[in-house]
Parts: structure tokens; sequence; C-alpha cells
């Protein structure tokens, strides 16, 4: 029998060596990988942004300006957690305690009425009584010895609230607004009151009527910007100026100008050093129920916001710091002091949940040296369209419609109170 050859045996020893060798490595390849790819999918399927919340603060709601349509802005507020019931009183902020004392109460209750300041006496204008009520004559406060007197009667022409106002001193220029009580048409009508005689006199109407528009006198003309248009609803972008000068118009007819950023009605507008300022306000309104022979009030969508503007020297709008909270229904509830704007109440975001009206309750500061507000006092209840005064060191506020109670911000009574504290601004 032939041997084998001892070199076939070495080749075929080493052959098998090298298998064995090579499976070792191919199996430790493989756990090796299968380690990496179950660690990889480990953090992988743990991994979560972070998350921050406190229950216990709420933040305002801002607008989006470039998609007011769209999303949350346009929806008037979302709940992003449906399983949590929100309180009812979640807007309001913290804010110092005043000292409120009520004062002579008004001759009427007013509701989204007109009020102008001159020296001592506050002028008080129109207003709703109740829905189906509103007021066509002005009562007069003076401030010095807390006494309402002095009352005589509007235009029979002129709207009756939602109006356009602005005074240099002596004259109180009117325009536009609603006439008639519910959710009635507006007027362009426009007027000039003489405070010392009490003779009215007529300007040249809007070119088109408007809801609310801010209002001002500015540099020999008087300005009147957004508002809602003829359906109450539709915010207007329009703005139109004419010259005026000692009550009486230099011109025949309105002159476009810059439109303002963002229209709609009940927001502040204000001159201080040669600059007009536009101060909160909202997007859309109650609007009459179609078919209703009475014009019937419906409520409809709105969108509440925190913006303000300014107009430059070069007739160039301005964007400067928000409110602290969305605000409107503010139009007469300012007054300038120390070069500060100061605000009283007001409407904000519906609540989002039971889709009811909120309105404020605070005091607002807007230091236009520093150009920062601050938020410096609480007022004796939650309340929207005040009519604002100062008089010797004394805030005083007048009219409006109040809340429910310290636990419901709706919107209840209309009242005619008068009261006051003494402004501690922050400087």
């Amino acid at each position: 029998m032939a041997r084998p050859s001892s070199k076939h045996v070495s080749v075929k020893l080493v052959l098998i060596c090298l298998g064995l060798l090579g499976f070792a490595l191919m199996a430790d390849f493989m756990w090796a990988s299968s380690s990496r790819f179950s660690y990889s999918l480990s953090i992988a399927s743990n991994w979560a942004p972070p998350y921050h919340s406190d229950s216990s603060i709420t933040m305002p709601r801002k607008p989006d300006h470039g998609n007011l349509n769209k999303g949350e802005a346009a929806k008037g507020g979302k709940d992003t957690n449906p399983g949590r019931t929100l309180s009812a009183t979640f807007a309001d902020l913290p804010a110092p305690e005043l000292t409120w004392k009520k004062m002579a109460t008004a001759p009427v209750p007013r509701l989204d009425g007109a009020a102008i300041q001159i020296k001592n006496l506050l002028y008080v204008f129109a207003g709703y009584g109740t829905i189906d009520l509103v007021h066509s004559h002005v009562d007069v406060y003076n401030f010095t010895d807390n006494t309402w007197g002095g009352r005589f009667d509007m235009p029979k022409e002129m709207a009756h609230s939602h109006l356009g106002m602005a005074t240099d001193g002596r004259y109180i220029y009117v325009v536009t607004g609603q006439y008639g009580p519910q959710c009635r048409g507006p007027t362009a009508h426009t007027f000039v009151l003489d405070t010392e005689t009490k003779q009215w006199q007529d300007m040249p109407p809007l070119p088109v009527p408007r809801y609310a528009p801010a209002t001002q006198l500015w540099r020999g003309r008087l300005h009147v910007m957004g508002g809602s248009k003829e359906n109450r609803y539709t915010p207007g972008l329009e703005h139109w100026s004419l010259a005026v000068k000692d009550g009486k118009p230099l011109e025949k007819e309105w002159r476009s100008e810059i439109p303002i950023p963002r229209g709609g009605p009940h927001r502040a507008c204000i001159v201080v050093d040669d600059r007009l300022y536009v101060i909160g306000g909202q997007e859309g309104d109650f609007m009459a129920k179609p078919g209703s022979p009475i014009f019937k009030c419906s409520r409809r969508n709105e969108v509440v916001y925190s913006d303000v503007y300014m107009l430059d020297d070069d007739m160039k709008w301005k964007v400067l710091p928000s409110m602290p909270k969305p605000d409107s229904h503010i139009e007469f509830a300012w007054v300038v002091v120390n070069n500060s704007v100061v605000i009283v109440g007001g409407t904000t975001d519906k609540h989002p949940q039971t889709k009811k009206m909120v309105l404020n309750g605070e005091v607002f500061q807007f230091n236009l040296d520093l150009q920062q507000w601050s938020v410096i006092g609480k007022l004796p209840f939650r309340v929207k369209t005040t009519l604002v005064g100062y008089w010797d060191g004394w805030l005083y506020f007048t009219s409006g419609q109040r809340d429910k109670g310290p636990d419901n911000p709706s919107p209840k009574k209309v009242i005619g109170e008068v009261w006051r504290t003494k402004l501690k601004l922050i400087l």
C-alpha cells in the first residue's frame, strides 16, 4: 500500500487552519456589528427633545405678523393640552395692588363711549347705555370738585359709538363711527366742537365710513387710520389726513397717507414729542346678524394683538416693543404722564377653551425714553372701554363694561362709576 505524501498532508492542514481562522474572524465581525447596531438603536429609541413645563405660568400669545390668516393667530388661540382645564383667570398678570377711591358716578352708564380731557374737564361722549339704547349727548366731569355737569347735545347726524376723536386743547374733532344701537351701520360724518362756546360745525366727511379708527392730530393734520370696514368686521388699512387749524378744515378733501401696517379697531393712538404711536387693537368684531331688522349683534372671531407702531419723521412705520399682553378697546383708555403712556384695562384674547371674552384688569405703563413696558397696578375690577383722565397726580377712569367678578373675567355690567388712584410710575 502506498503511503500518502507528506507534502499533500501539509497542504491540507494549512487549508483547514486557514478556514477555521476565517470563520472565527467572520463570527467576531458579525458579533461586533450586531453590538454597535443594538447600541445605536437603543439611543435612538430613547432620545426626545428637551421639554420644560410650568403649569403655574401662562405666557400671553402673540399674533403671527406674517401669517395672520393661518394657524393659531387666526384661530384665536388653541388649547395645546386639552386634558387640562385652564383657569378662567389665566390671562391675569401679576401687578401691584393700588388703593382706589370711588368718586361721583356719571349721570349715565356708557359702553364704547368716547372722552377727551381739556385741562381739568373730561368731556364724555355718546356710547351704549344698553345694547338697544345709545346716548346722543355729552357729559362733563370736573376733576377739581368731583362733579358732573354741563350736559349738552350732539348733532343728530353724529355717530353714537366707535368714534374717532382728537383735540388741540380747545377744539374736539369727531370722526365717523357707528350710528345707532346694536350693530348698525357706520356714518362718514365728521364734526368739530368748540369747547368754549359749545358750538358744533360740520367737516368734510371721511372718504368711506369706519368703526373705531385710530385718530389723532399730528403736524397740523387730523389723521384717521385703520378701524373696521363697513361690514363692522373686516380690518381697514387705509390712512387719511386733513389739514385743520383752530377748528376749521383747510382742505375740502381728505388726503391718502401711508397705510397702517395692521388694520382693525379699538386701539390707542397718541402723539408725544412729535411722534405718532398706535398701540394694541384687534382684527374682527361683532357683526349684524344677516336679515335682522334691528341689526342684532352676532359674535364673530376676534384676534386681539399687542402690537405697537410708531410713524417716524420719514413717514415710515416702525415696530416698537409689544405690550405685556394683547389689549383692545383702549382708544380712550390712556393718558400721557412724564413721557410715559399709561393704559387702563381693555380686552385680551378669548379663553382658548370656553371661547368667552376676557377683560383686562391691569394698568400698563410704556416708558417712551426706555421703550419699555411695565405692569404698574391692578384695577378694582377688570373693565373694557374705560374713559381715562389724569389730574393733580391722580389717575381717573370712568364708564365701560366690567367683569362678572374676581374669578370670572367675562364682561357683564355697563357702568358709569368714576374711580381714582394716586399714580406711581416706574422711572
